[in-house]
């Protein structure tokens, strides 16, 4: 799985043109892993887009790329994960995915995909039932690896106690003002990959924080490297071993987030991003959160991980 994962979460979403292009100048420079998710309304122009650079001998085959989508609310039903599956490969062009995640631990009404979901259509998620059809799509071949994305310590240790194909991967909120120390540990002990987002903060109508770009400290290992604050905090994503999810339409952009692999942070550097900046949860679920609903407040989405 490559480190730099092309992000196309956008609120609203981006013009279809725009994201095409901008996929388009990401695989010139050589970015080849890509995250989308039905919810994000994303997987058609995306597919587009890789379709594209495979026809103009971009990259040399689908198997060069590495794509991963997600499992939306509303699908997280056993008799809908494997049509949901097919759907997101029909939009996407391909046969198969690299990476199918489970987008949220809550399931909404089926059929019913206005976002944010209303208060009365939040489900409990049943988690044996869900992974079950997650590990066909695998077996099937739908894709080649499964995974979560926003799970705790705690609900991802039962997908572990029930799963016979374990999840690969879970994609959370990580950066220096959310490092994540007790779940890395957790996933590192038992060998599933963390997908850091919001790496720089973000922005968007429901999620997103400035206190990264405008953190004292970052902003001075930047200044002493003579690298931008968003590079350090890449590079400290980076150096903690996690994969990440970063996005951007603007070229230059691009660029200076592939220049993180030829310098590294000294210890002293390391020792201040984990002990000076304040922690804080910023990617709240909220939204998510429903007094109609299974999870009723943030400690039961996150188990006290807050």
């Amino acid at each position: 799985m490559p480190v730099l994962d092309f992000g196309t979460a956008a609120s609203p979403p981006p013009e279809p043109l725009v994201l095409k292009k901008t996929v388009l100048d990401a695989i010139k420079l050589g970015y080849r892993h890509f995250d989308t998710s039905s919810r994000y309304q994303t997987e058609e122009p995306l597919g587009e887009a890789l379709a594209e650079a495979v026809s103009r001998n971009l990259v040399q085959s689908r198997s060069e790329l590495f794509v991963t989508t997600k499992l939306w609310c509303a699908d997280a039903h056993s008799d809908l994960v494997v049509p949901a599956i097919q759907r997101s490969l029909e939009n996407l062009q391909m046969d198969y995915l690299d990476l199918f995640l489970i987008h949220w631990p809550v399931s909404s009404k089926p059929g019913k995909y206005k976002f944010p979901i209303e208060e009365d259509d939040f489900l409990p998620m049943d988690y044996e039932a869900v992974w079950s059809k997650m590990e066909d799509c695998r077996r099937l071949g739908l894709t080649k690896s499964i995974g979560v994305s926003n799970f705790s310590c705690k609900k991802l240790q039962h997908i572990l106690s029930i799963a016979t194909i374990p999840p690969s991967v879970n994609q959370v909120e990580m950066s220096p003002v959310w490092q994540q120390r007790k779940l890395r540990e957790f996933c590192k002990s038992k060998g599933v990959a963390v997908t850091a987002y919001s790496v720089l903060g973000s922005s968007g109508a429901f999620w997103g924080t400035h206190k990264i770009m405008e953190s004292d400290v970052l902003k001075e290992i930047a200044e002493t490297k003579g690298k931008t604050v968003a590079q350090v905090s890449m590079r400290w994503a980076y150096e903690a071993g996690v994969s990440m999810v970063v996005k951007s339409f603007k070229k230059e952009r691009l660029e200076e987030n592939l220049k993180i692999f030829d310098w590294s942070l000294t210890e002293e550097e390391t020792k201040r991003i984990s002990t000076e900046i304040h922690q804080c949860r910023t990617v709240t679920g909220q939204i998510y959160i429903s007094d109609k609903g299974p999870i009723k407040s943030l400690a039961e989405m996150w188990d006290g991980e807050i």
